[in-house]
C-alpha cells in the first residue's frame, strides 16, 4: 500500500508539473484576453488581491482559482450547522461532511445537565466549521486558531454570515493561542507527507508534524477535567505510512489517556470507486473523535 501510495503521488506530481509548463497572460486588469475566454477578474482579485500589473500564471492554476471562486460564492453545505460555509482559495474546503458531524455529536466535557464548556479552542480551524459547530453547540467561548492567513480571513468571514463573530475569536499564531481550555479541539491533516500546492495543506502533513505538535502540547493548554478532541482519519494506517501502536505511543509521551472514540466510516464517492488507484485502503478507511484526556487525572 505505501508503494502505491507514493507512485500515485509521484504521477499526479507529474501530471502537475507538465499542466504547469502550459502558461496564460493575464493583463492589469486580470482580464484573460483570449478568444471566449470567461471574466476571471473577480476570481483573481480573490486570490490575488488588487491588479497591481499584468501576470502570466499556468491554466492549471487558473482553473484552481476559478473553482475556487465558485466554490466561495456558493458554498458547502454543512447540515451539522443547518447552514453554507464558504471556502476560500488555498483554505481547504469541508467537503467530507463526517469528520464535521462527529463534532456535531460528541459529548461535550462536563456536559449531562451541567453547563456546556465556557471556552473552547479549535487548533488549525481552515473555514471556520469547526469553531462555528461547537459555538452552534452552546459553546460560551470558541478561539480558532491558524497559521495560514488565508484562513483566518475565511474563518472570519464564515462567523460573520453566521453571526456568531461576537463568541467566536479567530487569532494568526501558533498550534495554541495562550491560555487554558475546557476543550481543544483539532482536525489535524491526514496524511504524514508532504503537500504540492496550498490547498494541500489541508491534507498532507509533513512527517505529522501537526499532529504531533497538537499531541504535545495539549496537556498543557486543558483545563482540569478538560478534554481533546483529536479527529483523525486511519487511512494513513491503511497506506502504512502510520501505525495505530505509533499513534497510541504519541498519546501516551504526551502524558493523555483515550477517554473515548468515536467512529464513522466515510461517505465519498471515492471510498466505494474500485478504479481508484488507492481503493483498497480507502475502502477500509474510518474517520475517528479520539475523546483525550491528562492521563494524571485518570483516577
Amino acid at each position: 500500500p505505501a508503494d502505491a501510495f507514493h507512485l500515485h503521488r509521484r504521477a499526479r506530481g507529474h501530471r502537475a508539473r507538465v499542466l504547469g509548463m502550459l502558461l496564460v497572460h493575464l493583463d492589469g486588469e486580470h482580464r484573460l484576453n483570449l478568444r471566449r475566454a470567461p471574466d476571471v477578474r473577480a476570481a483573481c482579485r480573490e486570490a490575488y488581491g488588487p491588479p497591481d500589473g499584468p501576470l502570466v500564471v499556468s491554466l492549471r492554476e487558473l482553473l484552481g482559482v476559478i473553482g475556487a471562486h465558485e466554490w466561495r460564492a456558493k458554498g458547502v453545505d454543512v447540515p451539522a450547522l443547518g447552514a453554507r460555509i464558504h471556502p476560500h482559495y488555498g483554505v481547504f474546503s469541508p467537503v467530507r461532511g463526517e469528520y464535521v458531524d462527529l463534532v456535531a455529536r460528541a459529548p461535550l466535557p462536563g456536559s449531562g445537565a451541567g453547563p456546556r464548556p465556557r471556552t473552547a479552542f479549535d487548533i488549525g480551524t481552515g473555514t471556520g466549521v469547526l469553531a462555528a459547530v461547537l459555538a452552534r453547540r452552546g459553546v460560551g467561548r470558541v478561539i480558532a486558531t491558524d497559521t495560514n492567513p488565508r484562513a483566518v480571513v475565511c474563518a472570519r468571514d464564515n462567523v460573520e454570515r453566521l453571526g456568531l463573530a461576537g463568541r467566536v475569536d479567530v487569532l494568526r499564531t501558533g498550534l495554541f493561542p495562550p491560555g487554558r481550555a475546557a476543550l481543544v479541539v483539532c482536525n489535524p491533516p491526514w496524511l504524514p507527507a508532504r503537500p504540492t500546492s496550498a490547498v494541500e495543506q489541508g491534507v498532507y502533513d509533513p512527517g505529522g508534524a501537526m499532529l504531533h505538535g497538537y499531541l504535545a502540547g495539549l496537556a498543557a493548554h486543558l483545563e482540569p477535567a478538560g478534554e481533546g478532541w483529536l479527529v483523525l482519519s486511519d487511512l494513513a494506517e491503511h497506506l502504512q505510512l502510520r501505525t495505530r501502536e505509533q499513534l497510541l505511543e504519541s498519546i501516551r509521551a504526551a502524558g493523555l489517556r483515550v477517554v473515548d472514540r468515536l467512529d464513522v466510516a466515510p461517505r465519498h464517492s471515492r471510498a466505494t470507486d474500485p478504479d481508484d488507484p488507492l481503493h483498497a485502503a480507502r475502502a477500509a478507511e474510518v474517520t475517528s473523535l479520539w475523546r483525550l484526556g491528562n492521563a494524571q487525572e485518570a483516577f
